[in-house]
């Protein structure tokens, strides 16, 4: 390659944008090689290269597409006509991996994939890279991906399902991706897409040391060693700096060259001709032997992180200018010029007239209507349609499959005796089970073991090992599963053995999972339903990982939905309701579990088995949002001296410290249990305060982060706030060892002496 010549005095005032483009200008310009006679369209490129004339050109035009859309961004990006300037510049190889795989492959890109993009665009007929990608980048609502919510790469004939991520967080769902191909198969669910898809995510080389990214690769060379398949290509575009820090050199090489269960390949992506042969060698490694694969792409930087990234401020000019002399765009005019492929006039035409066509789109997409109210927004958050949902879980299994996986009619749930919380909800799993072939169920110790309480006991014997299935202790990969299988049309209940455990890997769900509907438009959805062993009160068990009551972490995700049960029966309808949500709405739903309460059977005194429930017959599910009143059938008619607002254990304790309430200042008393805790039911809070003469609230959340905050917000943007009332709630602390564990959460005690002076 030519190099790339000092930069004259007249371009020093220049951005590096400009001098890129005027760089590439020049190059062609000033090209002296020598040129050979023009191949057939089917020969190679340049002898010994694997890449043929045709697809050179090709992937050259893509190439320039993509670059021309970076300029364009940083140009109007000052006008105010495009809002979005991380580029793909120097990256464009990776329209290699485009042409390599199929459009039905699912791909989870990196923000740097304008080239990849632009070439996959070529696979169906009549699709416009540079309108569609023009309409995101001025944040349209007529935008085909996020409809204006994000400039995501995204496209739903395209099987590239809209990331946002920047830390590597979508590897793990795309690895999940990858196992559900395999799972299909083996559970006999049709795919949307070909038996022999592979999975494709990319990323750059500072986000592989991400620890979300180690665990996608963890996780892929651990199902590779126990030879199972997981067909999923880790394309890492090394352009060795993540946004100011360098990467030392051969890091990356050395890190993931020798790991074990992790084939390695190693491509230019600066050189067209060059890199083809190696891409395409990875890409059919990954489709042929169903093994996961790491290529390890060569890239370059030019035009700094993004438009507001001035290098020249922190990078020496002879740096920036030694950077700027690798840039792809130059190697592909060289090979297009010693090929004979194309002359110094057609290379420049071609490059102008794909300005004119990004501008062009760019003014057009500029004149199109953008988001303009909170609803247009919101639209595709958190769909619901209740009568569908309703009629989804009120429609029962078939009586065959339900006697098949209850072992005999007699031994159908609803015609046993009343029992406690973990064998309803386990009852309600077999249920559901019986009622969708696609469910799966997976986490840590689920499967032989029956989970860490036994309510998932069984399972796997009525339904099968491809169903039921343990996986490794990652609670990241677990999520990661979850959104693998719903994104290949499956049900998952993934288990989160402890809430505690489910931080760890909370950004699967509130950056990845339950925001897909949101920036893609509602056209790609994360249906699931995680069960989670959640809250205190554990007696002989206990400490902060046991006994997590951190519940405003899941409050405060967008388009969640989370349901709390206290007792046996209400698990079971909420269950048909969430999995329902799911199949409808596309919700990610989480169903948190009441450790404390699952073998429960008493309510008041030992052995009068007031907390034991009947099973639900199938027919039944109870609405999202409904909620619970004791005594039974009183919902705010009359005019209480106190109603006690509350969830999850909070239930039974209010209803034992509540007979207590009404014998010491002869009140009468309506508990109700919310049930619901996102969203919350706010009209059914405020139509129970308001025949109220005085309002408490227990809350096992802590102070200030529970769910507290929402009912009193509820009840006085309601217009009640002049009642009366108190909260009972947890402390600001971790929850300690042994006894001291019971000092840090409500209490009956405290539930009663809080009533003094109300």
């Amino acid at each position: 390659m030519s190099a790339v010549k000092p930069i004259p005095a007249r371009m020093r005032g220049l951005n590096r944008a400009e001098i890129c483009d005027v760089n590439f200008q020049e190059y062609v310009r000033d090209w002296n090689g020598e040129t050979g006679a023009a191949p057939r369209a089917d020969a190679a490129v340049l002898p010994g290269s694997a890449l043929d004339a045709r697809g050179f050109r090709e992937l050259f035009e893509s190439q320039l597409v993509s670059r021309h859309l970076d300029l364009m961004a940083r140009v109007l990006r000052v006008q105010n006509k495009v809002f979005y300037t991380i580029g793909s510049s120097g990256h464009e190889g990776n329209a290699m991996v485009a042409r390599l795989t199929r459009h039905t492959d699912p791909a989870f890109l990196h923000y740097r994939s304008g080239g990849f993009m632009a070439e996959r665009f070529r696979k169906l007929p009549g699709m416009d890279p540079v309108m569609d990608s023009a309409l995101s980048f001025a944040a349209s609502k007529e935008d085909p991906a996020s409809g204006g919510r994000h400039k995501v790469w995204g496209s739903k004939p395209l099987w590239v399902l809209p990331q946002t991520s920047t830390i590597a967080s979508h590897l793990p769902k795309a690895f999940g991706t990858a196992i559900a191909i395999e799972q299909a198969r083996r559970v006999g669910h049709a795919l949307p897409i070909p038996d022999d898809s592979i999975a494709i995510c990319s990323f750059g080389d500072a986000s592989s040391n991400h620890a979300t990214a180690q665990t996608a690769f963890n996780a892929a060379a651990w199902t590779a060693y126990q030879k199972l398949p997981a067909p999923v290509l880790f394309v890492c575009e090394d352009n060795g700096i993540g946004i100011s820090v360098k990467t030392p050199d051969g890091w990356v090489a050395r890190n993931f060259r020798d790991r074990a269960d992790l084939d390695y390949f190693q491509a230019d992506g600066l050189d067209l001709a060059n890199g083809y042969g190696d891409v395409q060698r990875a890409v059919e490694h990954c489709r042929n032997t169903r093994r996961p694969t790491f290529l390890h792409l060569r890239t370059t930087r030019i035009m700094g992180h993004a438009g507001t990234d001035f290098e020249i401020e922190w990078r020496s000019i002879e740096e920036l200018c030694a950077v700027e002399a690798t840039d792809p765009l130059l190697r592909s005019a060289a090979i297009a010029l010693e090929s004979g492929l194309m002359s110094k006039d057609e290379i420049l035409a071609l490059y102008e007239d794909t300005r004119k066509k990004c501008f062009a789109a760019a003014e057009d997409a500029d004149r199109r209507p953008r988001l303009s109210s909170l609803q247009e927004v919101m639209a595709p958050l958190a769909p619901y349609t209740p009568d569908a949902v309703k009629a989804e879980a009120e429609r029962a299994p078939s009586p065959e499959a339900r006697i098949e996986a209850f072992g005999g009619e007699a031994k159908l749930p609803e015609k046993q005796a009343p029992r406690h919380l973990a064998v309803q909800i386990n009852q309600a799993l077999h249920d559901l089970f019986a009622k969708y072939p696609e469910s799966l169920l997976f986490g840590e110790d689920v499967a032989q073991k029956g989970g860490v309480y036994t309510v998932t006991k069984g399972l796997q014997k009525a339904f099968g090992p491809r169903r039921v299935f343990n996986t490794l202790l990652d609670e990241t990969v677990i999520l990661g599963l979850a959104q693998g299988f719903a994104n290949m049309g499956m049900l998952p209940l993934p288990e989160i053995q402890y809430l505690a455990y489910l931080h760890n890997a909370l950004d699967q769900i509130r950056g990845e999972a339950a925001s897909l509907q949101f920036f893609s438009n509602d056209q790609y959805r994360n249906p699931m339903v995680v069960r989670v062993a959640s809250l205190g009160y554990q007696r002989g068990f206990g400490g902060h990982f046991h006994n997590d009551n951190s519940i405003t972490a899941l409050r405060d995700i967008p388009g969640l939905v989370v349901g709390c049960p206290s007792r046996g029966d209400d698990a079971a309808m909420m269950l048909r309701t969430l999995a329902a949500l799911a199949k409808v709405d596309g919700r990610v739903c989480a169903f948190l579990e009441p450790i404390a309460l699952y073998m429960t059977k008493d309510l008041y005194e030992a052995g009068d088995g007031g907390w034991l429930t009947e099973y639900p017959t199938p027919d039944q599910a109870m609405p999202l949002g409904e909620g619970r009143v004791y005594p039974s059938g009183k919902r705010g008619k009359g005019d209480d001296d106190l109603v006690i607002f509350t969830f999850g254990n909070g239930v039974p304790m209010s209803l034992r410290a509540a007979r207590t309430i009404e014998q010491k200042h002869k009140w009468k008393v309506r508990v109700v249990d919310l049930r619901w805790l996102v969203p919350l039911n706010e009209a059914f809070i405020r139509e129970q305060a308001a025949s109220a003469k005085r309002i408490l609230i227990v809350d096992e959340g802590r102070r200030s982060a529970g769910v507290g905050e929402g009912i009193i917000t509820a009840i006085t943007e309601g217009g009640y706030a002049a009642r009366p009332f108190r909260r009972v709630v947890g402390a600001d602390t971790f929850t300690p060892l042994a006894g001291a564990a019971f000092l840090v959460i409500p209490s009956e005690e405290e539930i009663v002496a809080a009533t003094d002076g109300l």
